[in-house]
């Protein structure tokens, strides 16, 4: 009986993905990706509610499906990899909730995850060997070389009376001449029935979440603990015992208070720099090498006050481990006042954006660390307060346009809009896409008599109004809809028409 239930469960989900494969040829190949991608998930969580109808008997089921709209509506934002991504780890949180899979505890669900994703390619195919093994069981036959080589002489000589027909009869012949074989060779796309073997498998996954049971298997196969450790001292007892952090924590408290006080005095105070060194170099020599320090110290002090130990009972050394951490935080936050710096003179890039976001992690991973050390959590609560606020910071991401953050604050701190600073890279700007199409038009509109003049500024002109109209007819199709396209769109509308003077041919981004 359980047979004849896994055999209809393959079916029910086969039968799903197919839809599911004809839905997203209709949706995505060869058309822009858009609303469509809401739309798709949305339907893919409709099919996985429907593989597992059971779970809606739960009082709170409510809960997911809510949770699931949260992690797809950064797509009606936007599609970008990051909202993708996001609407994956919700979708795949959905399915293996319904499924009764989903564990508790925030690192545990990680870890889920990570392995779901991972294995998620070669799902289908494991499946479906282990499909046939099941309809063996049922008694069906399964295809053979003999059943094959059955119809070998029938087609054949089907094939050769055919012909005959054909000069025989004009009728058939006239018939046969309608079917065109090259044509029908020529409809098949490869490209196309890869397309599909790769949503299929992307959606089986969430049709059916199981998890690798690899994991299990190397767990079982791993030798128990070994016995208990003897009492007598070894050298790792010398080398990282609590005398030796003891005094390692004292050394490090002094470096580190030194370099606190030189960016205090440099950064904050405003002191006279050695000559021949700019503020913008001083910022740059140490924004990403001081982050690396500060995660080296995040290392050493989970290393030195593991849960338990008589290192993280010792007042002392507690208070020296809060003191050090609050002087990484400092560093970190140094770090970020570097890269300010740095900006401000260089202007803003995506490197530079991921930067600041890297390093505003760093800062909250060490504060969670006082907290864990104040509070005696364990290390999976470090982990999962970890990843809660990686979550949250990618979620709001998703809803930034980053894009035109970096394409306003470059031309509002450019030289040509307030006198100082470095001169706008207008065609980095324009690489940004069509989103920095406000910043461009009020860097056009700032710009007086003396500058449009100039060959370069006249080429801007000349290219802004072709980069519209490629924007316009990409999305003049409802499959490319999202709400900042739309709110864009708004903009060019209410702004109308540019100028668009004889000029030399459009130059290409990255020239």
């Amino acid at each position: 009986m359980r047979t004849m239930s896994l055999a209809t469960s393959y079916c029910r989900r086969i039968g799903a993905g197919v839809l599911l494969v004809a839905l997203a040829d209709f949706l995505f190949y060869g058309q822009p990706a858009g609303i469509t991608v809401f739309l798709f998930g949305i339907v893919l969580a409709g099919a996985v509610v429907a593989m597992h109808p059971a779970a809606l008997s739960d009082g709170r089921v409510w809960l997911r499906p809510l949770a699931l709209f949260a992690g797809l509506l950064p797509l009606i934002e936007n599609v970008s990899p990051l909202s993708v991504l996001v609407a994956i780890v919700a979708l795949a949180v959905f399915a293996l909730s319904l499924a009764g899979r989903l564990r508790t505890g925030l690192a545990r669900i990680a870890g889920q995850l990570c392995l779901l994703l991972l294995a998620a390619p070669f799902r289908f195919a494991r499946d479906f060997l282990r499909w046939r093994k099941v309809a063996r069981r049922l008694g069906r036959r399964h295809v053979r070389l003999a059943a094959i080589a059955v119809w070998a002489m029938p087609l054949t000589l089907g094939a050769v009376f055919l012909a005959l027909f054909g000069a025989a009869n004009p009728i058939i012949e006239h018939w046969l001449s309608l079917i065109d074989l090259y044509a029908l060779l020529e409809r098949i796309e490869v490209g196309r029935l890869i397309f599909w073997l790769i949503v299929l498998a992307g959606v089986w996954a969430f049709l059916r979440p199981r998890l690798p049971g690899f994991v299990a298997r190397i767990r079982r196969a791993v030798p128990a603990a070994p016995a208990a450790r003897s009492t007598r001292t070894t050298a790792e007892d010398v080398i990282f015992g609590k005398a030796a952090i003891l005094r390692a924590l004292i050394v490090f408290n002094a470096l580190f208070a030194v370099q606190t006080a030189l960016d205090a005095a440099y950064l904050w105070g405003g002191a006279a720099l050695p000559d021949g060194l700019t503020y913008a170099a001083y910022a740059h020599r140490g924004a990403y090498p001081l982050v690396v320090t500060a995660l080296l110290a995040a290392g050493f002090v989970l290393a030195a006050l593991r849960p338990g130990s008589d290192t993280s009972r010792d007042p002392l050394i507690r208070g020296l481990v809060y003191l050090w951490v609050v002087q990484n935080i400092v560093l970190v936050i140094s770090s970020i006042l570097r890269l300010d710096l740095y900006v401000g003179v260089y202007a803003l890039t995506y490197l530079r954006i991921a930067a600041f976001i890297w390093m505003g992690l760093v800062a909250a991973g060490l504060a969670l660390i006082i907290a864990r050390i104040a509070l005696t959590k364990s290390s999976e609560w470090l982990l999962s307060a970890n990843l809660l606020t990686l979550s949250a910071t990618l979620y709001a991401c998703s809803y930034i346009n980053f894009a035109a953050l970096i394409a306003n604050y470059n031309v509002d701190h450019s030289l040509e809009m307030t006198g100082q600073g470095v001169p706008l890279d207008v065609w980095y700007v324009r690489s940004l896409g069509a989103s920095a199409f406000p910043a461009l038009d009020r860097f056009i509109d700032h710009q007086g008599p003396t500058t449009a003049a100039d060959p370069a500024f006249r080429q801007l002109l000349g290219v802004r109004p072709v980069d519209e109209g490629c924007y316009r007819a990409v999305l003049d199709h409802w499959r490319a809809w999202s709400f900042r396209d739309w709110r864009l769109l708004r903009y060019l509308d209410k702004r109308g028409s540019l100028a668009n003077p004889a000029v030399t041919q459009p130059y290409a981004p990255g020239h």
